[in-house]
């Protein structure tokens, strides 16, 4: 299985489908909210939601649904990038509650080789997630530098570093 694209292999326009969507539970939210110290009561007060927002229920922190649309996009995109470069652009604009499937897919929008490298390029792309509904949650744009397959070459291949396994 292809884990990632050499800059060669992307093409602008292209749109990639992340598979499969992730289901949000509390657990997931909570966790999430408690490793990053956001403790907004919109997030794990669920008394608090529902008497005093106009969501009458939990809110999904947003940077999680980012951090997993992020996390779905790296198959495809990102799996063998040199280094992420710049998130140009980053905006929610629906909520997320406990329950919702979050699916994703990414569309080329430019490469670049690189000026000071013959191996690697620079590739934009913009990401969006949606619901099980189709109701768009989040969009974001980023530049990643990936290598150029003579840069894979160089180093070891499709998968670099693999160890063989021991005759048993």
């Amino acid at each position: 299985m292809q884990f990632g694209r050499y800059y060669e292999e992307f093409e602008v326009g292209a749109v990639y489908k992340h598979w499969p969507g992730k289901t949000v539970t509390e657990y997931d939210d909570h966790l999430f909210s408690l490793l990053t110290m956001n403790h907004h009561p919109l997030h794990l007060d669920a008394n608090y939601a529902e008497t005093s927002t106009d969501f009458g229920k939990n809110v999904v922190v947003g940077n999680y649904i980012y951090s997993l649309l992020l996390g779905m996009s790296v198959p495809d995109v990102s799996g063998k990038a040199i280094a992420n470069l710049e998130i140009e652009s980053l905006r929610h604009v629906a909520p997320t509650f406990h329950g919702d499937t979050i699916y994703g897919e990414t569309t080329v929008l430019d490469k670049t080789p690189s000026r000071s490298k013959d191996d690697r390029g620079i590739v934009s792309v913009e990401t969006i997630g949606y619901k099980q509904d189709g109701t768009v949650v989040c969009i974001f744009r980023r530049k990643v530098m990936v290598p150029m397959q003579s840069y894979g070459e160089a180093r070891g291949g499709e998968q670099p570093g693999r160890p063989e396994p021991t005759p048993r």
